[in-house]
């Protein structure tokens, strides 16, 4: 048997800033706020009546305050794929909601590499087909 891969940990300053733009990026809404507002975990909207979703279940998202600020490029990311839109649609839909595009050396690629408002770093690939 093996682990499986549901959740992750992301440290930041602002919690509920960080986890209402993930919260658009993803489609994702709140699970809960712990500790007034230091500790906020994100997911999958519950399934049809409120229950468990059928299928695979995508890793929650937990957003911890901490007092020290990022200072370098990440070890671990995220990467995205746009479901219902092409790359540049969604590029400019996340430059919309707050993120920025980063330079992490990447040369010229498929995917774009842009930055959460913590600087956090994650890629928009082009959208995967079934």
């Amino acid at each position: 048997m093996a682990s499986r891969f549901t959740e992750l940990e992301i440290d930041c300053a602002d919690p509920g800033r960080l986890a209402r733009f993930w919260c658009s990026v993803l489609g994702y809404e709140v699970h809960g706020e712990e500790e007034g507002g230091l500790v906020v975990t994100i997911g999958p909207p519950a399934g049809p009546g409120g229950g468990e979703r059928a299928g695979p279940v995508p890793p929650v998202l937990t957003f911890a305050r901490v007092p020290e600020g990022k200072t370098v490029k990440n070890r671990v990311h995220i990467d995205v794929s746009p479901s219902d839109r092409e790359q540049d649609e969604e590029v400019r839909r996340l430059l919309d909601l707050g993120a920025r595009h980063a330079d992490v050396g990447q040369g010229d690629e498929s995917w774009v590499v842009l930055a959460d408002p913590e600087g956090n770093e994650f890629c928009v690939l082009a959208r995967r087909r079934p």
